[in-house]
């Protein structure tokens, strides 16, 4: 009831500008210029985790992009949902190296695959926020000539702890091995490219753990990265070993390094409305 209540009324009566508070509008023209006034690009963390995908993102999380995001996830401005999936529409695309444009013909459709929150997060906030920006990305993206749908198929196998507070390790020892792709989610995923896609992207260990999940459902080649993900996760918690020293000094190696050896065999790319402004400042395109 709550759900469809708050989104009929944003959607009617929008009281405000989900990034910067003016009244009755969804987005201001400023605001606007913020989330869609420049080109989506690559996006890199740093430390960039092992398996992390091509990420391509919309816009800095910063200023207004940053309280639209925090709008839309935890005060339930639904309204924002379609301005936000189109930014991340925009992403999409970059990261398949499309323009906009008629599709092609024949070719399958765009799966986005929304990364989960918790079931006590999306209860507490009365909505799935990337869901929901997934849905509206697919839209546009259909709107403007590209085959899309949604393929909401990784749940979470096992409770983790709110990642706010978390560093990057921490952050990767906290969700290592804590999604998978659930029944009847491997017939979807064989049936086209498949777009991780999430709000934000601050250190990129939601989005490896996706990839290494949907990866494994695939039995993709890069599952090797399986025991990279297990000797980072226990470095975290300090249980380094000595005959690890290998294995340590291999991870330093470049993401690009680690790509050119499974070549263009790994489908799985990802897309985020923004992403730490550091990211995009560490950009090797």
């Amino acid at each position: 009831m709550r759900g469809w209540w708050q989104d009929l009324t944003d959607l009617v009566l929008p009281t405000e500008c989900g990034g910067c508070g003016r009244v009755r509008a969804v987005l201001c023209p400023r605001c606007r210029a913020a989330l869609h006034g420049r080109a989506p690009r690559r996006v890199r963390p740093v430390p960039e985790p092992v398996g992390l995908p091509a990420v391509h993102a919309a816009a800095p999380y910063e200023g207004a992009v940053r309280a639209a995001l925090l709008a839309h996830k935890e005060r339930g401005a639904l309204a924002l949902a379609r301005p936000l999936g189109t930014a991340l529409a925009g992403a999409v695309r970059a990261g398949l190296g499309e323009p906009r444009g008629p599709d092609g013909g024949g070719r399958p459709p765009v799966l986005l695959v929304p990364v989960p929150s918790s079931r006590g997060a999306v209860r507490a906030r009365g909505h799935d926020p990337a869901r929901r920006i997934a849905l509206a990305a697919a839209g546009e993206l259909r709107r403007t000539g590209t085959a899309a749908r949604v393929a909401a198929v990784l749940r979470q196998r096992r409770a983790v702890a709110d990642q706010s507070g978390l560093g990057s390790r921490q952050r990767l020892a906290n969700l290592a091995g804590a999604l998978e792709v659930g029944e009847g989610g491997l017939r979807l995923l064989a049936a086209g490219p498949v777009v991780l896609v999430d709000d934000l992207m601050t250190t990129g260990a939601s989005l490896a753990e996706a990839a290494r999940a949907v990866r494994a459902a695939l039995g993709h080649p890069r599952m090797r990265d399986r025991e990279v993900y297990g000797r980072e996760a226990g470095e975290a918690r300090g249980e380094r070993r000595p005959q690890e020293a290998t294995a340590v000094t291999s991870r330093k190696r470049s993401s690009s390094e680690t790509a050119a050896v499974d070549g263009a065999a790994d489908t799985v790319r990802a897309a985020v409305i923004a992403a730490s402004p550091d990211s995009f400042e560490f950009n090797r395109n």
